[in-house]
């Protein structure tokens, strides 16, 4: 994993009550922090995609509980939170010919906006956003958020 990767966790769930809770009580047990999430539903299962604190011990927590766990290295970056921060980003992307496949964003309690993103090319990513001035934020800061 590059340094400037962050591990993201997603976790197949059915699409059903309690669902969400039984898997935000399994990590609460375990003292893993939720940083971010989203939830895609694909019919009867959805995708439940998280930046945690800890995602090595979720993950492996989670598929003992029996969740299909995969993880997915993606790109934090920190925006301006004000309107057209989130377009900054994405025409710097967009510009370098990257493609956004999804993403999600959140504040901290420190008043920054963080913007996770899954693209098509990391890399290139990564040193378009950092060469227009772009913060590109790692794991060890999400740790400390």
């Amino acid at each position: 994993m590059t340094r400037n990767l962050i591990k993201q966790i997603s976790v197949f769930a059915e699409n059903k009550p309690g669902r969400i809770s039984r898997i935000s009580h399994i990590l609460s047990e375990a003292d893993v922090n939720i940083r971010a999430f989203t939830i895609a539903e694909a019919n009867e299962f959805g995708i439940i995609r998280m930046v945690l604190d800890n995602p090595e011990k979720a993950g492996k927590i989670l598929r003992h509980k029996g969740f299909t766990v995969t993880e997915t290295e993606v790109i934090g970056v920190e925006m301006r939170d004000t309107p057209g921060g989130l377009g900054e980003i994405v025409n710097v992307l967009g510009k370098n010919n990257i493609n956004i496949e999804y993403a999600y964003a959140f504040t901290t309690k420190t008043g920054k906006a963080l913007l996770i993103l899954r693209v098509d090319q990391n890399e290139p990513a990564i040193q378009s956003l950092q060469a227009n001035g772009v913060k590109i934020v790692d794991m060890a800061e999400v740790e400390d958020l």
